[in-house]
């Protein structure tokens, strides 16, 4: 069993900053990639921010040059930095992870139970 728990949203007034923390827990080898996804009301579920066990990374156009995913492979912990928030920020944010349960497994894809960040005066 993994688990993965995200913590970090919050109200924050446009222009401000949230870091988002997720860390993963449980019966783990290894995590292949790691992502921030997002879902606001009506919506469908977005990648925000993906990010490799080797650290490369890539972004929605959205949040270029704002946002940063970076992570912390020996707490098996993935972070989103959130500069420059806008109103269209506001959603649960999401984390997810390719776990690899034991070596020579396939990874299986977990995710964690959200967070909400509001972006609001």
């Amino acid at each position: 069993q993994v688990h993965l728990v995200e913590s970090g949203g919050d109200l924050v007034q446009p222009g401000g900053s949230l870091r988002l923390s997720c860390a993963a827990s449980g019966s783990i080898f290894s995590i292949n990639a790691m992502g921030w996804y997002r879902q606001s009301p009506g919506k469908e579920r977005e990648l925000v921010a993906a990010i490799t066990s080797a650290a490369s990374t890539n972004y929605a156009d959205s949040v270029k040059g704002r946002f940063t995913i970076s992570r912390d492979n020996a707490k098996n912990t993935v972070f989103l930095q959130m500069n420059s928030l806008k109103p269209e920020d506001t959603a649960v944010y999401y984390c997810n992870a390719q776990v690899v349960p034991r070596a020579g497994a396939r990874f299986f894809l977990v995710w964690g139970q959200g967070t909400l960040v509001t972006v609001s005066s």
